[in-house]
């Protein structure tokens, strides 16, 4: 760890004890090593139920290990991250606020003044192509012009690191790669750091700097480690087709797969002991 790190956790795990049944403990991650440099975009892949959401929630401060470390720029983060922004995977915004008032509400309970909150939320607003829907309501928009107001949201805040749990998964495929598209024009501008939770190994090779394999679980933990040296600037549709992407792809998958497959397993095995009792 070094400070020039976004976020650095050092031997992690996380043990969590059943409400119903307080005898049962579950390991999500065990003996986490991972880091985010600052300016630099990570990705995180894995099976179903590796633990990459509770990796987000440590590095938002929202969640303390059962046991090693977690510094936020060299120190050590013990309550909120303050200098964090997450933009989750499920909606976000507040229906009852139109764009506007949704970008600048963060800005707002920070006690930023009212005109700057505004003036603030405005700008991002026209970077992110949404500058004449200001007036209008969630439910009055599309799912990728929802997305790109969540992203507003955040990044109106001006975070040092940026935690992102699928944010794109939810969209077609068409919309999925103008949002990322977007994200990297507005991260390019910015270099701010990125911790990106996906299941799609594809996105996380065309937007990532470093690829992170997470074993399946319980008590996972990183098996790979991929530095993606594909050229910046990148457009995620092209940089698809290029032959080193897709050795990066076929590199990646030669560890992800095993680990895909054994989570899958992992699900089917109680539907078949329900089955077999029933």
């Amino acid at each position: 760890m070094t400070e020039a790190d976004a976020l650095a956790l050092q031997g992690v795990s996380c043990t969590f004890i059943s409400r119903d049944a307080p005898g049962q403990r579950y390991t999500a991650l065990a003996e986490v090593s991972l880091r985010v440099g600052q300016a630099e975009f990570v990705s995180v892949v894995g099976p179903t139920g590796c633990g990459k959401s509770t990796l987000l929630n440590l590095g938002a401060g929202l969640l303390l290990p059962s046991s090693g470390s977690v510094q936020a720029f060299g120190q050590p983060l013990t309550g909120i991250n303050r200098r964090a922004g997450y933009l989750f995977q499920s909606e976000s915004l507040m229906p009852w606020r139109n764009v506007l008032d949704n970008v600048q509400a963060g800005l707002q309970f920070a006690g930023v003044a009212p005109g700057q909150a505004r003036a603030r939320a405005e700008d991002w607003l026209r970077r992110v192509g949404l500058a004449d829907f200001a007036d209008r309501y969630p439910h009055q928009l599309s799912g990728g012009m929802r997305k790109r107001t969540s992203l507003a949201q955040v990044l109106v805040l001006d975070p040092d690191i940026i935690l992102m749990d699928e944010p794109f998964s939810a969209l077609d495929i068409q919309t999925r790669q103008l949002m990322e598209n977007e994200l990297l024009a507005l991260w390019q501008a910015r270099r701010r750091a990125v911790l990106f939770i996906t299941h799609d190994l594809d996105e996380a090779i065309a937007l990532s700097d470093r690829v992170v394999v997470m074993s399946a679980g319980p008590a996972s933990r990183p098996i790979g480690e991929f530095v993606i040296d594909l050229p910046r600037p990148r457009d995620v549709a092209e940089v698809r087709h290029t032959p080193r992407f897709m050795a990066l792809h076929q590199a990646i998958w030669a560890v992800l797969r095993d680990e895909v497959l054994k989570g899958y397993r992992q699900q089917l095995a109680p539907r078949a002991a329900t089955a077999k009792a029933a």
